[in-house]
Order: C-alpha cells, then structure tokens, then sequence
C-alpha cells in the first residue's frame, strides 16, 4: 500500500478540521520518505516496532507512512492513558522507538520511570523540545526526499482497548513485500466504495484500528481525508458541509450525539453530499440506525469486525432496511455459531461467534490467549455472541463476558441499553451485572441524560417503567443510577470494568 502515484497533482491528503491545516500528497510523501530514512539511519530493520503517541494532527499520517514503507510494525497508543499505561506497551511491544507529539509531553516526561529497560534510542518529538529527545521534523530536515532503496511492507501493531484488561498487542505476518505490491485490509472495500473524487472524512482518533486503516486506504487510492482534531457534533455536521465530504466511516455514538443536537442545529448543515457512510466498532441500536436513515437517507452501511481482522461482515443500508439489527454476511471467511460444547448451533440460536478461514493473528507475547482465540478446526473467535437468520445473515448479542446471570436466566444487557438510548432524555447508557446474596447477580443500569438536570430519583422511577414497557422485565435492571458521562474510548466501547467496581461496593 503507497500513495506515491497521487504525487504531483498538489491535491491534497490531509485537511484537519476545524484548523484547516492541509497536507498534500506531495508533502506528505516526502515526509514520510525523510523519516523512513532516519529510520534506517537509526538502525531500524524489518520487523521492528516503533511507538506513536499522538493526537490527531498534521504528523501522523507521515509517521505511519513511514514506518509502513520500511517494514516497520507501528503502534499507535491511546492518547488518554496515563505515562504508566502507555510505557506498558512501548515495553510490551519491544518499540525501538517513540514518536510523539507536544499534546502528549507530560505523557512522555513520565515514560522512563516506568520502563524497566529505559526508554529507546530513537525519541522524537513533534513541535516541542524535550531533554534526550530529538525535535520533529526538524531532525529529519536533511533527509531525502527521495524512497529508501529497500522499501518493504510493514503493518499496523494493534493494542486492544483493554476494557477486559490489560491491552493486548494484535499482531499479523509482514507480507515481505515491496509497498506496490502489498494490498491493505479496506483496500478492495475502498475501491468499489470510494473514488479519487471522492472526499472521506475520518472522525475518530487515528490511534484505532478502523480510522488509522481507513484513512490510509483512502489515501492509497488518491482520496482527500478529512481528519476531525477531536469529535464534536455540530463540528463534524460542520466538516460534512464545508468539504463537501462523500464518505465517512462512523462508530454509533457519533450518530447518538449528532442524533441529540437540537433538531434546528441538526437542519442548519447541508449534508446532501454524502454518498455513502460505513459504522462499526460498537453495537448500533435499531432506533438511533433508523434515525439516521431517515435523517441521511439509505446510505448508512455497516460492518462488523475486530482489530484482530480475523473476519468481518458487511450489510448495505437498503439490505438492513429489510433485515433490522443485522450486521450483515460475510466478506472475509465463514460465519459459525458455536455452543460451549463446541457444536455448532442452527439458525435462530445465538452462541459465540466464530470465522473460519480469515485473516491470521497472534496475541503479542500471550501464547495462551492466541491458542484460545481459535477451536480444534481452527475457527478464530473475539468472544462475542450472535446468531444467524435462516438467509444466512449475522445479528449480535452482546460480548460473551457481558452476560448477566441472574437466578439462573442468561441476560445479554445489550438489548436493555440499546433500548434506554433510543430515550430521548437518554444520552449514552450501561447495563452490567453486580453481586447478589438472593439471585448471583442483578442487573444494573447507569445511565448519562442529555439534561444533567435530569439525573433524579423520580426520572429513574420513570425511565424503568418506560423499560418495562418495552422489555420483558427479567431483561430490566432493578436500579437507575447517573453519571455525568460514561467510561467510553472514543469509538464507543464501554469501560463496564469501571463501572462493576464501582457499583458492587
């Protein structure tokens, strides 16, 4: 995967909004070939490890680039974890390098202390002036412009949210390819999706998987990206309509939170260039989905997969339309649904997920969890729980450590939180077990209002009775608590971990 053929049109590959610092493919190639260059003087060989610590800015993309053209595995770590966490992974994954940016240099003064190697050789810091570290791009000014002359494929070294736990590094098999020659995860997706006319906007932070991946593909193949510095509602309606964006790809609590704009603030942008948007990541509630086509018409796809891209799904908005809640058939590898025995379950029963003959993938350093991951067959799993439809199609239960039992009875809390947030007093919602002397577990809810005036005893007495209503009321939490705003990572997975501690008490 390269962008070098999009070199010369001085179009641009980058606009940041709402700054609008723009990035061309001219300049972006050549960044990126300056820092490969460091790279390789710095003694970095295929299938080395470098760090990235960066918000969303102008830099990443070239540092990505970079280290993709020289056979490197690049790690893009959460921006929100403490030094602490973040030094986890930098040792975790045996980075010979970090590159990070100013907005995380409080971040970077701490790292050391927490490394029990000490920190790496290569320390390069973006627009900002740290003891032992090396300013960039200053550093590499001196530099060609020019590719290195051993180009190779490196790849995207995934660390998992860690919302169960401790992250995990994702890794896959370098191809041991030139870059012409190495296709990218999306890239036939983005072939028959996009054009080079088109403008894709990325709204997510580019340290996950779908926006780093998509944005990359996207550029592959000559598209303008349109990167959001950070989500904000109106800000991203704002993007759609001053770029005249035709693609997104979008997590379900950007819809939430654009959906819960005033309906006049949401009618003030023109939207009507949008062809075609793509949402994964999170379990999209059938109500908030609806909205959505109704608002941007059926252009709303969808598709399910994992960071370990071990297989994936895809459902158009007009298939959806006709098969509420789905997520689609698959596009990579063979869907079963397997029962705690290992037998494989007919249509209609939900049991966990697993895809045979997808992409392969090893737990960084976790030889345990790898094996894990897959069956006597092979068959690879994440964990979650779902069922397929007699034609075939793929619908989602929740995440196999979600399950509530309570006196006996398995409860999937996802449907009572994909109901709560249809609310329109509801702005995001939680549903978990906690411990119970009577039952083993009873079911909980937290929930965030739109109104935090609106987070009292008497709206929680009218929010369960409003649930009851619409649930079998085994499937109900027996309490409503408030929170000002729920433990999320920006592409909408819950930190229930957090939350079970807390309310357990």
């Amino acid at each position: 995967m390269q962008i070098r053929e999009h070199v010369g049109a001085d179009k641009p590959a980058i606009i940041l909004h709402p700054s609008g610092t723009v990035v061309t493919f001219d300049d972006l190639e050549a960044r990126a070939n300056r820092l490969a260059h460091y790279f390789r003087r710095a003694g970095l060989v295929e299938g080395d490890t470098v760090a990235i610590l960066m918000e969303n800015n102008e830099h990443i993309h070239a540092v990505m680039w970079a280290a993709r053209r020289s056979g490197l595995y690049y790690v893009p770590i959460n921006t929100h974890l403490t030094a602490a966490e973040a030094a986890y992974i930098i040792d975790n994954s045996s980075a010979k390098g970090i590159i990070a940016s100013a907005a995380l240099r409080k971040t970077c003064e701490n790292l050391a202390e927490h490394l029990p190697q000490g920190l790496p050789d290569l320390l390069l810091m973006a627009d900002d002036d740290l003891p032992g570290w090396q300013r960039y791009p200053e550093c590499v000014a001196d530099q060609p412009a020019t590719p290195i002359d051993d180009e190779i494929e490196g790849d995207l070294l995934q660390y998992s949210s860690g919302t169960t736990g401790r992250p995990k590094g994702i890794k896959r098999a370098l191809p041991h390819l030139p870059p012409a020659e190495a296709p990218g995860l999306m890239t036939m997706l983005v072939s028959v999706w996009m054009t080079p006319d088109s403008v894709y906007l990325s709204p997510a932070p580019l340290y996950h998987t779908a926006p780093s991946v998509w944005s990359m593909t996207a550029q592959a193949a000559g598209i303008t990206t349109v990167v959001l510095e950070k989500f904000d509602a109106e800000g991203c309606l704002d993007a759609i309509q001053r770029y005249r964006v035709t693609h997104a790809q979008f997590v379900p609590a950007h819809f939430t939170r654009m959906l819960k704009l005033p309906a006049a603030a949401r009618d003030s942008y023109d939207v009507s260039s949008l062809q075609r948007v793509m949402h994964a990541a999170a379990p999209c509630p059938v109500e908030i989905k609806k909205q959505m086509i109704d608002w941007w018409g059926p252009i709303v796809d969808e598709y399910y997969a994992s960071s370990e891209a071990h297989g994936s799904t895809l459902i158009s908005a007009e298939d959806w339309l006709t098969h509420p809640g789905s997520v689609g058939k698959p596009i990579v590898g063979a869907v079963h649904i397997v029962d705690e025995n290992g037998n494989e379950l007919p249509a209609g029963e939900a049991g966990e997920i697993y895809f045979e003959g997808g992409n392969t993938f090893e737990y960084l350093n976790d030889p345990d969890k790898t094996a894990n991951s897959r069956d006597s067959r092979g068959w690879a799993t994440v964990g979650d729980v779902g069922y397929l439809d007699e034609e075939g199609y793929l619908y989602l239960t929740d995440r196999r450590h979600h399950m509530i039992i309570s006196g006996g009875v398995n409860i999937y809390p996802q449907e009572a939180e994909n109901m709560l947030i249809t609310h329109p007093k509801v702005m995001d919602a939680a549903v978990f077990g906690i411990p119970d002397d009577e039952m083993g577990q009873s079911v909980k809810a937290v929930v965030q209002t739109v109104d935090p005036a609106d987070a009292t005893d008497a709206f929680a007495d009218e929010l369960l009775a409003w649930l009851r209503e619409r649930l079998a009321h085994y499937k109900c939490p027996r309490s409503i608590s408030f929170e000002a705003q729920l433990p999320r990572t920006d592409t909408g997975k819950l930190y229930k971990n957090e939350l079970m501690t807390k309310y357990s008490v």
